[in-house]
């Protein structure tokens, strides 16, 4: 037996490519129908992945990657507080 572990991989919901968990963002609904970014991955709720560049929020937005995700419409404050909380991780 081999001792690789198998890596999880996950879909964005802009670009729609497989990464792995770890290269990408969780954005989260919580229970009071919040979103967050959940940098550690460990957050309860349900959970959609975003890559970690403002292309694929974009692609996300236009195709409405999270609202079919999320099963649910999101306004547009959640987009632009996601966008905010991005720069913060990761400013290119």
């Amino acid at each position: 037996m081999s001792g690789n572990k198998k890596v999880p991989m996950r879909k964005c919901v802009g670009c729609q490519e497989m990464k792995s968990k770890k290269e990408m963002i969780r954005i989260i609904r919580t229970a009071e129908n919040e979103f967050v970014l959940d940098a550690t991955g460990k957050k309860n709720g349900r959970g959609a992945y975003l890559c970690p560049d403002r292309e694929c929020l974009e692609k996300a937005v236009k195709n409405r990657g999270l609202e079919r995700s999320f099963k649910q419409s999101i306004p547009d404050g959640v987009y632009e507080s996601l966008e905010k909380e991005m720069m913060e991780i990761d400013p290119r």
